[in-house]
This record gives structure tokens, sequence and C-alpha cells, in this order.
């Protein structure tokens, strides 16, 4: 039976790949292999047990270990929003990404063949991504704009390594739709940085939102959602209907389009019901998914 002190270590682990942030990228990838080849095979169920758990593991474990720092300045971590690990468990962490990534990496190289040679380019690139994000000498997380690029990435990759694996062809309709979701992907780490502006800066930590200050990056969040949501109608019916998605976004952030730097910190309020209003927007994405799906059987 194992101690309390090394059920508590596990849990730090696995508070450090935030679960409640897991569907962000295991449904990305799921969506696009199942609605491309409508098959559940083993390239389904590993890639999104993969994307679901060991890829937010790398992605925000290695965060958190490289940003310890920084983070004992910043009252939002030691919680759903970002683990606060003690130097202890900095090596386990970064042990049990790699070790829980590799078996899946293995099954899903062999799945793909040599049939996809595309679908090894994006994978690679967005493993890539998730370390160049936090290690030292890359630190992308820390070079203003390229910060909010590669975070989208990290969520939109999954999509891609999806419908490059599953052989999809590239329409505009689709592009469209990626480009939309980058453009969300955005949005989110923009507003997300707002409020890290004052303890980013006491850390001498460089982001967007330091780099341009809290009242723009909000804006700039605004437009892009709303660029989001113009993409969409571009797309095929009926994802059209899911430009009116990026309201509910407009409305939750709206209120902070004035926020100063000295009152970034207020922003919060805001991410947090931008974490709870992305459950509902899934939920109304994959109706419009399988709508889509029913129309095209």
């Amino acid at each position: 039976m194992r101690s309390a002190p090394a059920r508590s270590r596990a849990v730090q682990v696995l508070i450090s790949s935030r679960p409640i942030s897991w569907i962000n990228t295991a449904f990305p990838f799921a969506a696009a292999y199942l609605l491309t080849t409508g098959r559940i095979d083993v390239m389904f169920v590993v890639g999104t047990l993969f994307f679901l758990v060991p890829y937010n593991l790398l992605m925000y474990g290695v965060n958190d270990v490289f940003d310890y720092e920084s983070d004992l300045r910043n009252p939002r971590k030691g919680g759903a929003e970002g683990a606060l690990l003690d130097p202890s468990l900095h090596r386990t962490v970064v042990w049990a990404g790699v070790i829980t990534a590799t078996p899946c990496l293995v099954v899903m190289l062999w799945s793909a063949g040599t049939g996809h040679p595309w679908s090894w380019v994006v994978l690679a690139a967005s493993l890539f991504a998730v370390f160049a994000y936090s290690v030292p000498g890359l630190r992308f997380k820390e070079r203003p704009v390229l910060d909010s690029l590669t975070s989208s990435f990290h969520f939109v990759s999954p999509a891609l390594y999806g419908l490059a694996v599953a052989g999809a062809s590239t329409t505009p309709q689709l592009v469209a739709l990626l480009i939309a979701f980058f453009c969300w992907g955005m949005a989110s780490h923009a507003f997300g940085a707002v409020q890290d502006v004052v303890p980013d800066r006491e850390a001498g930590i460089a982001s967007i939102a330091t780099a341009f200050g809290a009242r723009a990056v909000v804006r700039l969040a605004l437009a892009l959602w709303a660029l989001a949501g113009v993409l969409m109608l571009a797309t095929e019916w009926p994802g059209p209907l899911a430009s009116l998605l990026v309201v509910p976004y407009l409305v939750v952030v709206w209120p902070f389009r004035s926020i100063d730097d000295a009152h970034s910190g207020d922003a919060n309020r805001g991410w947090r019901h931008f974490i709870a209003l992305n459950y509902g927007v899934g939920f109304l994405v994959t109706m419009l998914l399988i709508w889509w799906a029913a129309i095209r059987a």
C-alpha cells in the first residue's frame, strides 16, 4: 500500500499536467482523426490517450519545472491553474512525462507507417513546440508574440496531426477552420497572459502582455476571437453556426478592454469564466461536428 507522502507526490505530478485542460488537446486530435477516417482503431485510441495525459504532462509539467522561481511570486499557482512544484519533484515530473509519452509515441509512429510522412513532421513540430516554450535557451514563452503563436500551436497541432495521419484532403474550408482555431488559441493565450503582467515583470519574464501592456493585449484578444468567428463563416455547413460561439468569449472579456497594468490581476476573474466557458462551447462544437458527420453519412 502506498504511503500518504507517495500519494501526495503523485497528486502533485498529476496536477502539474493541468487535468482541467486535458480535453483541449485530446479532443482536437480525436475529432480530426475520427471525422476523417470514420473508424476507431489503435491510432485513435493511443493518439487520444497521448494527447490527453502524457502530452499535457510534458507541456505543463516542464513549464512548471522551469518556471518555479517565478511561480513562487504568482498567487494563481498551486492549484488548477498551475502546480507549484516542490523542487524535489522536478526531475520526477519530467521523467513521468517522458516515460508515459514514449510507449504512445512508439505505437503512433508504428501505426502511421510510411504512408503518411507529413504526420511525422507535424508530430515532431508539435513536440518541439512543447519543449521550446519552456526550456532554457529557447524559452519561446519569453518572446512576445512568439509566445502566443507557440501556445496556440500546442492546441492546433493535435488536430493537424490527426488530419495528417488520417490522410485528410486540404480544402479552403478546412484551412479556414484551422486558421480560426489558431486565432482562438492566440486570443486565449494572450488574454491569459494579462493576469500575470505584475508577477511576470517582477520576475523579469517577458510576454506578449508585459511587452504591449494589459489594455492593448485584451483588445488584441477580442479582435482575434472576432476574426475566428468571421473565418468560421467560410467553413462547410453547419460550420458557420460556430461563428456564434465566439460571442460568449467576447462578452466575458469585454469588461476588461480598458484594464491597466496595475490592475491586470483582476483579469483572473475573466480567465476563470473563460475556463468554464470552454466546456460549454466544447459541447456545442461537438454537437456541430456530429451534425456535420450526419449530413455526410
